[in-house]
């Protein structure tokens, strides 16, 4: 996912930035005007080596489309604010389609503020989308959404530096770690795996549970425990050695090509979710965006994304497909995992409008968002 969100998010709620998003709507130019034009997280997509193509050249080769394709997303709270005037008040994005993560996607669908998908232009979509990632609750039958890629929160360390880190508690208080660790600015992620560290689901926690997490957070960070709270650039750092240990993302540790430095899922869990292609209201270009959405669900140009990004592959087919480019790669549990890795998978439970500004407030407080 590639970053986080450490501000106090603003009011969902308030009528005005309601919308039917049947009744915010354009001409959709597609069939005229061969463009799109993407918003999309940090090193999420595919680049050239060795002279060959890149998924989206593919696209561009195959349709005839011209994508317009800008990394911009580097926080879900930071592009909400990009785009909430427009969106709130019915207006242009200047953007066909962004990647977001789920819970900020949830909100985005039940604003009115994203386009329903034609289910018979991404016929792919249906067909191929793996298994766990059907039937979520906010969008239960994509028809807004589609996962671009999904990953795993849990901990990484350098191995050149220090001794494998096992759990939470130990990142947060073992003397060779202190001020040497990162968290996450996204709160979901941080807090869910301070959640599980006391044996709360969070899934379902209450105040009481979320108080206990907090106050271990900031015990952590008042004695200097925590160097920073960070967006996806804390990998660089964890290479050159300046955090010796962290809350981290799978697909990050695993594309970084460092084989020091290594990914774990904390023995009382890990924390799962998805980033995902949503088509704003008055988007201009629609059916170019499904074109693309259908494109990168078929299971070759899946495999051939998920070679480059090591994030979780959300089509089915793909790791078939995956054993003709690299084997081994086809064998990584934090690409294709297992049952049994993804039973030690936890989500974040939807918060209610006065919970989410009263938990984000006091993550802010701690993190300095």
């Amino acid at each position: 996912m590639l970053a986080g969100s450490a501000g106090v998010l603003p009011l969902f709620g308030t009528p005005s930035r309601q919308q039917d998003p049947e009744s915010c709507t354009t001409d959709d130019r597609s069939a005229t005007d061969k463009r799109l034009v993407i918003s999309n997280w940090p090193e999420y997509i595919d680049t050239a080596e060795d002279g060959g193509t890149t998924t989206l050249e593919d696209f561009e080769k195959a349709t005839g489309i011209d994508v317009s394709y800008t990394a911009d997303v580097n926080d879900n709270v930071e592009f909400f604010a990009k785009v909430v005037n427009q969106l709130g008040a019915c207006q242009e994005t200047k953007r066909d389609m962004f990647m977001l993560t789920d819970w900020m996607a949830a909100r985005m669908i039940q604003m009115g503020w994203i386009q329903k998908l034609d289910a018979a232009k991404v016929p792919n979509l249906h067909q191929n989308l793996i298994s766990s990632l059907r039937g979520v609750d906010w969008d239960p039958e994509r028809e807004y959404s589609a996962p671009w890629q999904s990953g795993l929160a849990g901990i990484a360390y350098n191995a050149a530096e220090v001794g494998e880190v096992r759990t939470m508690d130990e990142l947060l208080t073992r003397s060779d770690l202190k001020g040497r660790i990162s968290l996450l600015t996204e709160m979901r992620d941080t807090m869910g795996l301070l959640l599980l560290s006391d044996g709360n689901d969070p899934a379902d926690f209450d105040d009481d549970d979320w108080a206990v997490a907090m106050e271990k957070l900031r015990k952590a960070r008042s004695a200097g425990q925590i160097r920073a709270f960070t967006g996806n650039e804390y990998i660089q750092d964890l290479s050159a050695g300046n955090i010796l240990a962290c809350v981290a993302w799978s697909g990050d540790v695993l594309a970084a090509g460092d084989e020091n430095l290594k990914f774990v899922t904390p023995e009382e869990g890990s924390m799962i979710w998805s980033d995902n292609m949503l088509v704003p209201n008055l988007a201009g270009h629609q059916d170019n965006a499904q074109k693309w959405i259908d494109h990168y669900y078929d299971p070759a140009v899946a495999a051939k994304l998920a070679a480059w990004v090591n994030y979780i592959c959300p089509v089915e087919g793909a790791q078939a497909e995956m054993e003709k480019i690299d084997p081994e790669l086809a064998e990584s549990e934090l690409i294709f995992p297992t049952e049994e890795t993804l039973a030690q998978t936890h989500v974040f439970r939807g918060l209610k409008e006065y919970e989410a500004r009263a938990y984000e407030g006091e993550f802010a407080d701690v993190t300095g968002g």
